[in-house]
């Protein structure tokens, strides 16, 4: 026994080590995202790939072999158990890919994040095609080199949402298109119709920070483990539980990007924030897939922030930020014209309703990617089409299609379907909430702590102990059940639309 805690401590050591340089590339990140000037992001991203080499090198260690070896089911502690399992898969999957693809794949990585925001700016994906190109390509041999029984595009799903495969999303999201698209027919039919021209006015920039500051505050964000910067591309960032952070857009004459969008990603921050100490510097110290993280932040944005229940609290809050906007338009008018559903462009934009259909453009796009159907050089074309086909709509320029999102710079094939998986998720844990909590009127009260809590109590506090599936059915007493989103959607859209 004395040999094991002997062992515990030194791989504990270990786990620490990586931390460290995990946190360190976290910040470089950051700042790459951020604030970092033009000209030094070459040298930057090739600091990134060193520290990333090194953590690779660390995590398939012979040192780390012998530690999962020495502990694996012998240990009595559940969290370094867990731990060893989790670094366990890491070493399996990370050790079959050679150190010096892996270093090249994350100066890529760097590198494309920064070209691609030229290449929005300037709406030519000419300029970020090569990069995408060599991604693609990276993701393609690491499909490979993991292993996959069924479809290649499943080895990059495990990544994100373990567990999940191409079969079980083709089932689930054919069912879910067919449910939205048949709400959509109705609501198109509506003759009555919310006027969302009464959101456009004047937000001076400061102004409409200190009302999202307020609102975060009202959620529980904990600015004293975090902070609320600016960037292209909203996003949430977790160098430790005690140093989460946020960033958003705002646009002065529309204040929903910037609203919405760090409520958005306060709900990931919470996550982050409110997972337990106890985790602290090791792999569980993080939200167990992307799937229950985007339930998080989509929990807050829709089911909190977008319920009339929450705005019969914060409207005058926010008319007192902008009074000249809003001076003569009602609460009801207000709720209504916030929940328009109207096909967009823009993901990150899109009203609750068609928010899922993007994502399954995305998804077919990338899956057709990694299976050879298509080619890089035409998603542009692609795209358009497929926008045309699910939304009747067809982006002006590439920023406004193809260009809009940071992930496949990042190299993240896999990553999308977390965000309907994760809309799914947090619809039926607000089903579930909704048994123990009178939801509505804490939101109404502007008390939104028993809300936060109940989500640690089940959710937040567990990090990676608990797998994903394993968190919907210990919360929810079901597997996943898309029926609970289309059921929220259609009562909602009922009531405004007067269907």
């Amino acid at each position: 026994m004395e040999n094991i805690k002997s062992i515990e401590k030194e791989f504990i050591d270990l786990l620490h080590e990586i931390d460290a340089y995990r946190e360190v590339i976290t910040l470089t990140q950051w700042d790459l995202r951020t604030k970092i000037p033009p000209k030094g992001v070459e040298q930057r991203s090739e600091v990134v790939g060193v520290l990333s080499e090194k953590v690779h090198q660390l995590e398939t260690s012979e040192k780390m072999k012998q530690y999962i070896d020495a502990l694996k089911n012998k240990t009595e502690d559940k969290i370094i158990q867990k731990a060893v399992e989790t670094c366990e898969e890491t070493y399996n999957r990370s050790s079959k890919i050679p150190i010096a693809e892996f270093k090249e794949y994350v100066m890529v990585q760097s590198k494309s994040e920064a070209i691609w925001q030229e290449a929005r700016e300037k709406a030519d994906f000419s300029l970020f095609q090569p990069y995408l190109e060599k991604l693609v390509d990276f993701n393609k041999k690491f499909a490979n080199y993991w292993g996959y029984k069924d479809n290649i595009y499943d080895a990059l799903l495990h990544n994100f949402e373990p567990g999940m495969t191409t079969k079980i999303l083709d089932e689930v999201f054919s069912k879910l298109r067919q449910a939205l698209t048949g709400l959509l027919s109705k609501i198109n039919a509506s003759t009555t119709k919310p006027d969302s021209s009464v959101l456009i006015g004047h937000f001076p920039k400061s102004n409409q920070e200190a009302f999202t500051v307020e609102v975060l505050k009202q959620m529980g964000y904990d600015f004293e483990s975090g902070r609320l910067d600016e960037t292209i591309h909203p996003f949430e960032i977790t160098l430790n539980m005690n140093d989460v952070r946020i960033t958003t857009r705002y646009d002065e004459e529309d204040f929903r990007m910037a609203v919405f969008g760090t409520i958005h990603e306060g709900g990931h921050a919470l996550y982050e924030q409110n997972i337990s100490p106890k985790l602290a510097r090791t792999p569980l110290a993080t939200g167990t897939s992307m799937g229950i993280h985007e339930s998080q932040s989509l929990f807050w944005e829709n089911f909190v922030s977008r319920s009339k229940a929450f705005w019969g609290n914060n409207y005058d809050l926010l008319k007192s930020y902008a009074p000249d906007a809003f001076e003569h338009v009602t609460l009801e008018d207000f709720y209504c014209a916030i929940n328009e559903v109207k096909p967009s462009f823009i993901r990150i934009e899109a009203d609750e309703l068609t928010y899922a259909l993007h994502i399954m453009i995305r998804y077919e796009l990338e899956k057709g990617l990694m299976n050879g159907e298509m080619e890089v050089k035409d998603l542009p074309q692609l795209w358009n089409e497929k926008m045309e086909d699910y939304l009747g709509i067809k982006p002006p320029t590439d920023k406004e299609g193809v260009l809009q999102d940071i992930h496949w710079a990042g190299g993240d094939f896999g990553y999308f379907p977390s965000y309907a998986l994760g809309y799914m998720y947090a619809a039926q844990f607000h089903h579930t909430m909704k048994k123990e909590l009178n939801v509505d009127q804490l939101i109404a009260s502007g008390d939104l702590a028993p809300i936060k809590e109940w989500l640690t109590k089940h959710i937040h506090q567990y990090g990676k102990m608990k797998k994903p599936l394993e968190i919907i059915e210990d919360v929810t007493e079901e597997k996943l059940n898309s029926d609970y989103l289309v059921q929220y959607l259609t009562e909602k859209y009922t009531d405004i639309y007067g269907l």
